[in-house]
């Protein structure tokens, strides 16, 4: 199938590994020129170069370091978009992290750090690329939040912004129909990815990981970064243009939910 994405603009937030540097590699390979973007300037070159060696095309990636915490560093990223690619056409917000504990170990300070790394760059991130989407006739935003966004589960500052990540979605989409701009939130399960949370952890704690694959995986196994990017690809592409306003679980049937 042709995703009809050739030349589009893609601007992917927190890409310079696992789920947005996948999406980032599934937009490139429909024909996108992308965006990536981390506060990390040496893992960020080496996926530019991952990215430039496998399609060939230089003048088709572009690497930002930013720190996406920041109205700045939101700004900055937009705009070198808009400078090298002459507009913006897809968003998705990927950054996000949540440290943390119960309640009376998680501190204001915590909390606070859960919503600025997380859902303010969303926040600013659309609102920067919605006058350039407008001018374009159209364009697609997508979060990427989380099972635990949908239903309780994981680290409680995590399940709270990426619940929020997820009503923002459906909020923005209602808003933003009639200007032919498309938000959905794209939910994934456990993903293992080198570096990543879980790989860490089977590190750690091979035995606990097996466990925890037998209990709660259906397939027992891990998803992969590449099988939630090529979600992102479909969601961003003119072939999904009457999917807007919802929450697309690429989980594995790991989640509890009924919707």
């Amino acid at each position: 199938m042709d995703l009809e994405l050739t030349n589009r603009v893609a601007l992917i937030t927190g890409s310079s590994r696992g789920l947005g540097f996948a999406s980032a590699r599934s937009l490139l390979r429909e024909g996108c020129r992308v965006c990536i973007c981390a506060r990390g300037g040496d893992r960020l070159r080496e996926a530019e170069r991952e990215l430039v060696a496998e399609s060939g095309a230089a003048d088709r990636v572009l690497a930002v370091v930013a720190d996406l915490a920041t109205p700045t560093g939101i700004e900055h990223v937009v705009h070198e978009t808009v400078a090298r690619f002459g507009g913006l056409d897809i968003l998705v917000n990927n950054v996000g992290l949540a440290r943390g504990a119960g309640l009376l170990e998680t501190t204001d300070a915590d909390w606070q750090a859960a919503f600025d790394q997380t859902l303010f760059p969303a926040i600013r991130a659309s609102r920067a690329a919605v006058p350039h989407m407008l001018r374009r006739g159209g364009g697609v935003i997508l979060m990427i939040t989380s099972i635990w966004g949908r239903e309780s589960g994981g680290r409680m500052t995590y399940n709270a912004v990426k619940a929020a990540e997820t009503s923002l979605a459906k909020a923005l989409a209602q808003q933003l129909a009639p200007h032919n701009i498309r938000v959905n939130s794209v939910a994934p399960g456990s993903i293992m990815f080198p570096g990543g949370s879980w790989w860490k952890r089977q590190q750690d704690d091979p035995d606990g990981i097996a466990d925890m694959i037998r209990r709660d995986l259906p397939f027992g196994r891990f998803g992969r970064a590449d099988e939630v990017g090529d979600v992102v690809a479909f969601l961003a592409s003119p072939r999904a243009s009457w999917v807007s306003g919802a929450s697309i679980p690429v989980d594995g049937c790991q989640g509890r939910s009924n919707i």
